[in-house]
């Protein structure tokens, strides 16, 4: 009797490096506006899944999208850099995503003219300019959903963007059942949801390595 060898499914390619400033700045303007609508909503409560309120979910969204930029600037190899930006916690939430769009170019900028044989520092992975906006594409659309969820807003992440994601920064994602979509498939690779046959993630991470 003969087997046949059974294969994974072929991943989709990694974006190249050029197109990941244009992608970060997609995710900021959709994940900006689904924040928008929330504006006027209660900021102080839980976002979905987190200890961190709604509010300091933008913060953390904030010092990681400008922390991701350091990175690439001061290029350490076994550590985190010492600066820390953080939002205006008397500021009205319009404001803060005012903030948060400011952090996102810094990072698009500095994504768009860092070489692309440099490499920094992260505890998931040592990357490359397009694994840090990989990674600050992620941290919007992740957050956004939390948040979104928290507060009432219906919204889902972009799908295009998702797969861009996928590729980049998880290797062992599955592949995504008949009737999901690829913004199924990152949320369960990080935790948030469950796929058939796939529980929800207790624990999950990146891999910002260089492929």
């Amino acid at each position: 009797m003969t087997t046949t060898a059974t294969t994974a499914p072929p991943r989709t390619p990694v974006p190249p490096a050029a197109a990941w400033p244009g992608l970060l700045a997609a995710a900021t303007d959709t994940c900006l506006d689904a924040l928008l609508e929330g504006a006027d909503q209660d900021w102080s409560r839980p976002a979905d899944g987190l200890a961190w309120t709604c509010r300091e979910t933008l913060d953390h969204l904030a010092l990681g999208l400008t922390g991701y930029a350091g990175l690439l600037i001061a290029r350490p190899t076994d550590r985190y850099i010492t600066l820390f930006a953080s939002l205006d916690p008397e500021a009205p939430v319009p404001a803060c995503l005012e903030g948060l769009h400011i952090a996102s170019r810094l990072l698009g900028a500095t994504v768009r003219d860092t070489p692309a044989d440099v490499r920094a520092w992260h505890p998931w992975g040592h990357a490359d300019a397009a694994g840090f906006a990989a990674m600050g594409v992620t941290e919007l659309l992740l957050h956004t959903y939390d948040i979104t969820r928290a507060l009432g807003v219906t919204w889902a992440p972009d799908g295009d963007l998702c797969t861009a994601v996928l590729s980049r920064l998880f290797p062992d994602a599955p592949a995504t059942p008949p009737g999901y979509g690829p913004s199924d498939t990152l949320l369960q690779c990080t935790g948030r949801a469950a796929l058939p046959g796939l529980p929800r993630r207790a624990e999950w991470h990146w891999d910002g390595s260089v492929r």
